[in-house]
């Protein structure tokens, strides 16, 4: 068990995220909920908090209401074997969110992801420098990554 666990705040969709996290994530479960009662401060019988799993992962999330968003000063990491992966997460995580560059999206929510193949830090870190180099530029100008144009951009 992780003595770390991110600590998610949406706005009053708690219940949607998870659901729609679950959809994509098949290693995925909700392991408890708590939920408004009559004192408030959040509607009688609306999830207040919530934990859960993904693929291993434990979260906490509150329906915290408008007062704060998620930037893209964290984002969550998602280490793919390969292209197939990649393009599973890309396209389901950012349905109804918005692409961006090197492998980062934003989901509906407005929660930051990257998805990245599993061997980018060894091409990355090639210890031939005009290789790696050749490997920063070919990521630099890509949106989704592609292991295949990464991999041959290092020979």
């Amino acid at each position: 068990m992780s003595k770390i666990t991110p600590f998610l705040w949406f706005d009053n969709n708690v219940d949607e995220a998870i659901k729609f996290y679950a959809s994509i994530f098949k290693n995925s479960k909700l392991l408890y909920e708590v939920k408004y009662g009559e004192a408030g401060p959040g509607p009688k019988d609306t999830i207040m908090t919530a934990t859960f799993e993904l693929e291993g992962q434990k979260f906490m999330a509150l329906n915290g209401g408008p007062m704060f968003k998620f930037t893209e000063a964290i984002s969550l990491f998602i280490s793919c074997d390969n292209q197939e992966e990649i393009d599973y997460y890309w396209e389901k995580l950012s349905e109804g969110g918005e692409k961006s560059r090197c492998g980062w999206l934003k989901d509906k929510f407005g929660l930051s992801w990257q998805v990245v193949p599993k061997n980018l830090g060894e091409l990355l870190h090639n210890s031939d420098s005009k290789k790696a180099n050749n490997v920063m530029q070919a990521m630099m100008a890509m949106d989704k990554f592609d292991i295949a144009a990464l991999e041959k951009s290092g020979e």
